[in-house]
């Protein structure tokens, strides 16, 4: 089986006027296809890096990543966009939703920038995550709740091979998030779409299949 992502000894630090902080130090991880992953750590550890990284929104210092089998070292922004339109979903711990679309323009979003129709399987998307009353409505009337369920259809219209999540639940009660939480393993299950999930929730990472526990440029890998 392919892995969705393979990270081979990454290392990434930043300058901090004349100190130098290492986030990520010699990183061997792997992502398997339809595999689940709570990425946990410190604040400040490098948790969200790890996420850039994979996403190619920024680069490592050194070491290898490969992405569905390809290695990345060469890759340009061309093949990059290509992944991140075809390959990539990502929810945002602040939905990042697009404030002139309403909810239905929204979730088709990515299947607009991939040339796709809406499909049987976004109805599928709307009606699990009780959407269907909404579609019409502009993002910004929405409630948390109903915007976080937004974003994970949007994240997951094009059926992506990976899902990058960074505190999906963080700006929801305890109650919502666990609803949340359990809609999109169950989403992301019937899509064999990997997550890898940034999150400070105990209740939250326990949905997960692996944890990742990030702490001083180090992984530890449970579960």
């Amino acid at each position: 089986m392919t892995n969705v992502a393979t990270l081979q000894q990454i290392s990434k630090s930043f300058r901090d006027g004349e100190q130098r902080h290492t986030v990520l130090q010699s990183v061997d991880l792997a992502i398997l296809k339809g595999q689940t992953v709570a990425l946990t750590g410190p604040s400040g550890s490098g948790k969200s890096t790890l996420l850039n990284l994979i996403a190619g929104f920024e680069m490592p210092d050194s070491g290898q990543l490969s992405l569905n089998g390809q290695a990345t070292a060469t890759w340009q922004d061309t093949e990059w966009s290509q992944f991140r339109r075809q390959s990539l979903g990502v929810v945002f711990q602040q939905f990042n939703l697009l404030t002139p679309l309403n909810v239905q323009q929204n979730i088709a979003f990515p299947l607009q920038l991939l040339g796709k129709p809406w499909s049987p399987w976004c109805d599928y998307l709307v009606e699990k995550l009780a959407l269907a009353p909404l579609l019409h409505r502009q993002v910004e009337a929405l409630s948390g709740g109903q915007q976080q369920r937004v974003a994970i259809a949007r994240a997951l219209a094009h059926q992506p091979s990976l899902l990058l999540a960074d505190e999906p639940t963080g700006n929801l009660d305890d109650s919502a998030g666990q609803q949340v939480m359990a809609l999109l393993c169950e989403l992301a299950g019937a899509s064999h779409t990997s997550i890898l999930m940034v999150t400070h929730s105990e209740s939250c990472a326990a949905f997960m299949q692996k944890r990742w526990h990030l702490s001083q440029g180090h992984v530890a890998v449970s579960g």
